[in-house]
């Protein structure tokens, strides 16, 4: 436990119980008193976060997921209260003293430092309280022995009426979240776009390979194995486009608003100049929520960023199931393309080698359909004027950016790269189907080119030997209108342009 209740006559007492003289005295030095509204604890003497920090540490023991494992979360609540701190000084709300040492403070944090403090569990009660207390508390400490206080001596820089100054939990944890998820975006649009790199490349390399193309897992027309790659690039860079749109959104934040939207113990002028400085820090334009009362309880604009991340996961796990398919065998399967062998597949069959990499892709893709369930869900269940729920739809959000990354790059970097087509194969399996008799409709119509699979289905033979068996077309008009080599549909892969 980092922390427990005291009473009135021990100096510490972080177990139960009457302690004896020696432990009592080896507790004072290895713990630190504090006191809130509630009462007194013991908080560990070289720790940086305080005693609101310590209550919720033993109060929110669910996820095993703090805020330090998301290192987006604690730079971006380091960003918001740096920008605070700006303008309350500017605005004479606080010392300039006190102003530099924060700024100092959020600093050292934006570069990665002190996370470890940050410690409370990403799902938590009070709508996001113990995160922004748990900033308060390590940014005052870090201040505090900059001016030359130990820690816990907040009689310069108090948590509450310094750093939090002008501020309320409301405004700074979502304006925080948005930045957070705004960072991780960049990365994972990044690398959906490697992904569609790669499938660009495959589809030049694989143009001129001619194969069955199927719906509903039957022979349909014939395709290019390049006009099925290019597919799943277009498909992917779509999301792109929706990813980056509803993006920019979130750039609106409700910084200024403090506890539900008035802007209640903010000096006139503060709105404005803690967006700006927020904007300078974070080196991107963000705008003042036009209803700061509606953006108090709203998140609406997560539950479609949400939504979007469920697309490409969707997206990405249905490509993942063509893969699967088209490599299947491969000797008994489809087994039109080959992809590269990462692992032994069984540990019993030998030889056998599975599609691992694609069978990783859909288990991320079914992780994050269910974490927008709970963002769904977690926006529907705010009351009036706060959203209580806030924490689990961040943390669902941001767990999904990661693993929808961390996928992404995956399926590239050890599938798609290196993917072989079997050229024979996807031509022995296209003369073995009917997907020409569609070509052959307008020239004997429907019902004759249907006559002719089904006989050709029935007796063992191909499509060309069943026509000219019935006498549809002669060897040369069957050739005219029925080539060797299937003619491609005025496939050009293309270069893009992407943002």
């Amino acid at each position: 436990m980092d922390g427990a209740p005291c009473d009135a006559t021990s100096v510490s007492c972080a177990t139960p119980g009457k302690l004896k003289t020696t432990e009592t005295a080896r507790m004072a030095r290895n713990y630190r008193e504090e006191t809130d509204n509630i009462g007194t604890w013991t908080v560990p003497a070289d720790a940086l976060y305080g005693i609101q920090t310590a209550r919720a540490l033993d109060n929110f023991n669910l996820s095993d997921v703090h805020l330090k494992d998301f290192p987006e979360i604690v730079v971006s609540l380091a960003m918001v209260k740096k920008a605070a701190a700006l303008a309350n000084a500017e605005l004479g709300a606080i010392s300039a003293r006190a102003s530099a040492a924060i700024v100092a403070a959020c600093d050292e944090i934006i570069e990665g430092k002190h996370h470890d403090a940050f410690a409370v569990d990403v799902i938590q009660g009070g709508a996001g309280t113990s995160t922004n207390m748990n900033a308060n508390e390590v940014i005052a400490n870090l201040a505090s022995l900059k001016l030359g206080r130990r820690l816990g001596d907040h009689s310069e820089i108090h948590p509450n009426d310094t750093v939090n100054r002008s501020q309320s939990t409301n405004d700074v944890y979502p304006t925080a979240m948005r930045l957070a998820v705004m960072s991780k975006c960049a990365a994972l649009v990044e690398a959906l776009e490697g992904v569609c790199r790669s499938f660009d490349l495959k589809a030049r390399e694989f143009a001129d390979i001619q194969k069955v193309g199927r719906t509903q897992l039957q022979d349909a027309v014939p395709i290019s194995l390049g006009e099925e790659f290019a597919a799943f690039s277009d498909a992917i860079q779509n999301d792109i486009r929706r990813l980056l749109q509803i993006s920019e959104v979130l750039r609106e934040v409700n910084l200024g608003g403090t506890a539900v939207g008035t802007g209640v113990n903010a000096p006139g002028g503060y709105q404005e100049l803690a967006v700006a400085r927020l904007s300078e820090i974070f080196g991107t334009p963000l705008t003042p929520h036009r209803n700061l009362l509606a953006a108090s309880y709203d998140q609406s604009a997560f539950v479609t960023y949400s939504g979007i991340l469920k697309r490409v996961a969707v997206k990405l796990s249905k490509i993942s199931n063509d893969l699967r398919l088209l490599s299947s065998g491969p000797l008994a399967g489809i087994g039109e393309i080959r992809l590269p062998p990462v692992q032994a597949g069984s540990s019993i069959m030998p030889g056998k080698v599975n599609p691992v990499i694609p069978e990783a892709v859909n288990q991320v893709a079914y992780e994050v359909i269910g974490r927008d369930v709970t963002v769904t869900m977690a926006a529907e269940a705010g009351q009036l004027q706060l959203n209580a729920m806030e924490p689990v739809i961040f943390y669902s959000i941001l767990n999904s950016t990661r693993l929808l990354t961390r996928a992404a790059n995956m399926l590239n970097e050890k599938c798609v790269a290196g993917i072989e087509a079997d050229e024979a194969r996807c031509a022995e399996l296209l003369n073995k189907s009917f997907a020409m008799a569609a070509s052959l409709v307008p020239v004997i119509g429907y019902e004759k080119a249907a006559f002719a699979a089904k006989l050709a289905l029935k007796q063992g033979i191909s499509l060309r030997e069943a026509i000219m068996r019935e006498g549809f077309l002669d060897a040369a008009e069957l050739e005219r209108h029925l080539p060797a080599q299937i003619g491609l549909s005025g496939f050009q892969p293309r270069d893009r342009v992407r943002s």
